[in-house]
């Protein structure tokens, strides 16, 4: 039984100055097990090219949509100096087939949570995108969300409840300006490995939070393989 499932690109659009959505569809897309914040792995590099084996075959995107009759959505980011996924994204045309591995992953929301807090960059937007939809329309949000530039911004749900900021400024700054409550919520960290960091430090040093409260999901490092 192959580990991959199978579809091919059947929409590209630029959703943003630097993201592209691309969408995957197919019979082996139907009826998928999935919840909002699950990603996929793609296969994005060539297995009988010994380069890609040294970079990695493999990047992971989370889903930014998915419909059950067979296709799926992710976004992009088209990083400055790009690693084999935004390669293959720049590169990927309708009707190209793709590789990947099932839905997985535990960066979901917690339905038991007194209010939810997103933190993480442009990088992150498209797993909050699909975990902001999943909400109920009663929960508690906040979030603190960092960018290149205002043309990196995705049309995110709750978009009041959430402060974009622009680099240099930086994501632990953003969200220790954030009100929130004197209580632990859950908070959902993803994007820059160091900037998940910080902000989880500042969680649980500065507002006394558990890292039992804390979802973290690194997305990407400058110059780690399997994360450029």
């Amino acid at each position: 039984m192959s580990l991959f499932l199978h579809g091919t690109v059947a929409e590209i659009e630029q959703v943003a100055e630097r993201m592209r959505r691309v969408r995957i569809a197919g019979p082996d897309l139907r009826g998928l097990a999935w919840k909002p914040g699950n990603h996929i792995r793609v296969r994005v590099g060539d297995p009988r090219s010994p380069r890609s084996w040294l970079r990695g075959l493999l990047r992971t995107y989370s889903i930014w949509q998915y419909s059950p009759d067979g296709h799926l959505d992710l976004c992009v980011l088209d990083h400055p100096t790009p690693g084999p996924g935004a390669l293959w994204s720049r590169e990927a045309r309708v009707a190209d087939p793709v590789a990947f591995i099932a839905p997985q992953g535990r960066f979901v929301v917690r339905a038991d949570a007194p209010y939810h807090l997103f933190a993480g960059d442009e990088t992150a937007a498209g797993a909050f995108g699909a975990m902001l939809r999943a909400l109920p329309p009663d929960a508690t949000v906040y979030g603190a969300i960092s960018a290149e530039s205002p043309g990196d911004r995705l049309p995110l749900a709750r978009a009041d409840r959430l402060s974009w900021s622009y680099r240099p400024a930086d994501l632990v700054g953003a969200v220790r300006s954030l009100d929130l409550p004197a209580t632990p919520g859950v908070a959902y960290l993803a994007g820059q490995v160091r900037d998940c960091q910080a902000v989880r430090d500042h969680l649980v040093r500065e507002r006394g939070w558990s890292r039992a409260d804390i979802v973290m999901k690194p997305f990407w490092a400058p110059g780690r393989r399997g994360m450029d």
